[in-house]
């Protein structure tokens, strides 16, 4: 059952769009509004909603109702929800699961498979999902792997969403001009597992994404440390619930931080 007819999220029409290859490397412009909304209210058109299920899962819904589910793990609530699309890391079993719903048309995997370094660009009409890899690290520095994580890059609405995925290293400057124009960025904050987070507060800094949503937190000392470091240039909303509603011509003027609380799809 596909996410919309399960929750009733969504009433608008279904939009034909003509997609060009990645439209995240041009100039976004919008006006200040970014209004958190219920999942039976529905999307306007041109609209995303982001809502975040638990420490590195989202889900994103474009209007004409298209799934995608971010970092995997199998299961997404009491809910019979088959998204279609799911994105998976490998750094732990909270990032991906070996066994995804076979109803789930689109897996991708974020790390190499046979030698070779994950390489998506999957079009889904309303939205283009597609990848950069960077490298990772064992727990204690052991067990590199290269291309061990993707950068996730959803377009959708006109909007350039990221997921950073369980990101260990600074990216490149070849690695920025890959991942383009983010809108929005989910940015892990846990401050060790997999950046400290003086380095992810530069990652951040240089991505200049008009929203950003921190995830995979493991306790609320590390995502205050997050939201300190990060006050004076950001605006802090602490939304109380667990998903937003976004478009790209009412992003925030002012780079705003969105606090999302997780919850599942019950």
């Amino acid at each position: 059952m596909r996410l919309l007819a399960a929750l009733a999220l969504i009433a608008a029409p279904t939009l034909a769009q003509d997609r060009i290859l990645s439209h995240c490397i041009a100039v976004a412009a919008g006006k200040p509004v970014v209004v958190p909304v219920a999942l039976e209210d529905g999307l306007e058109p041109d609209s995303v909603l982001i809502r975040y299920l638990d420490h590195a899962s989202f889900a994103i819904v474009t209007a004409d109702g298209t799934v995608a589910v971010t970092d995997y793990t199998g299961y997404l609530g009491t809910r019979d929800v088959v998204p279609d699309v799911v994105t998976m890391n490998n750094a732990h079993d909270t990032h991906w699961t070996p066994a995804p719903d076979p109803r789930i048309p689109h897996v991708l995997k974020g790390w190499p498979a046979d030698g070779r370094p994950a390489e998506h660009r999957l079009d889904l009409g309303s939205m283009l999902v597609r990848n950069v890899t960077t490298d990772t690290r064992g727990p204690f520095g052991e067990g590199a792997m290269r291309d061990g994580n993707s950068i996730f890059i959803f377009e959708a609405g006109g909007l350039c969403i990221g997921h950073l995925g369980h990101l260990h290293q600074i990216p490149s400057d070849e690695q920025y001009a890959a991942i383009g124009r983010l809108d929005v960025v989910m940015v892990p904050v846990d401050g060790g597992y997999t950046m400290r987070i003086q380095d992810m507060v530069g990652v951040v800094r240089r991505l200049r994404s008009s929203v950003v949503i921190p995830m995979h937190w493991f306790s609320t000392d590390s995502l205050q440390a997050f939201l300190s470091a990060m006050a004076p240039e950001f605006t802090v909303v602490e939304t109380g619930g667990a998903q937003i509603a976004l478009s790209l011509h009412d992003l925030p003027a002012q780079p705003t931080i969105m606090v999302l609380d997780p919850a599942w799809l019950d």
